[in-house]
Order: structure tokens, then C-alpha cells, then sequence
């Protein structure tokens, strides 16, 4: 759950900053998010997040 919710936060900050460095515009940035939104209710969400849980397994072993 702490690691969820610090990817999130996280996440959030670096899609802030690139929308207000202009790296990113805005429809972009959104449709990346419903695209984020919906892939989390396919098959797909297990895997991705076995996957994060394992990347962030081993950053905190090192």
C-alpha cells in the first residue's frame, strides 16, 4: 500500500513538472492518464504490478 501511493505521489510531481516545463502539453499528459486508467482494469494490471513490486524489491535491497 506505502509503495503504491509513493509511485503515485511521485508520478504526480513528475507529470507536474514536465507540464509546467512545457516537455509536456496537456492533451497529451491526460491521454496518457485514461490510458493508465483503463489498463489497470485489463489482465494486464497483475503483471504490472508484480512487476513494480519486484523493481522496488530491488531498490531496497541495495
Amino acid at each position: 500500500m506505502a509503495v503504491s501511493i509513493s509511485a503515485v505521489v511521485l508520478l504526480g510531481i513528475v507529470v507536474f513538472v514536465l507540464l509546467r516545463g512545457g516537455s509536456v502539453r496537456l492533451g497529451p499528459a491526460l491521454a496518457c492518464a485514461g490510458f493508465g486508467f483503463f489498463l489497470a482494469s485489463t489482465g494486464a494490471a497483475p503483471f504490472i504490478t508484480d512487476a513494480i513490486s519486484t523493481v522496488t524489491g530491488w531498490i531496497s535491497s541495495i
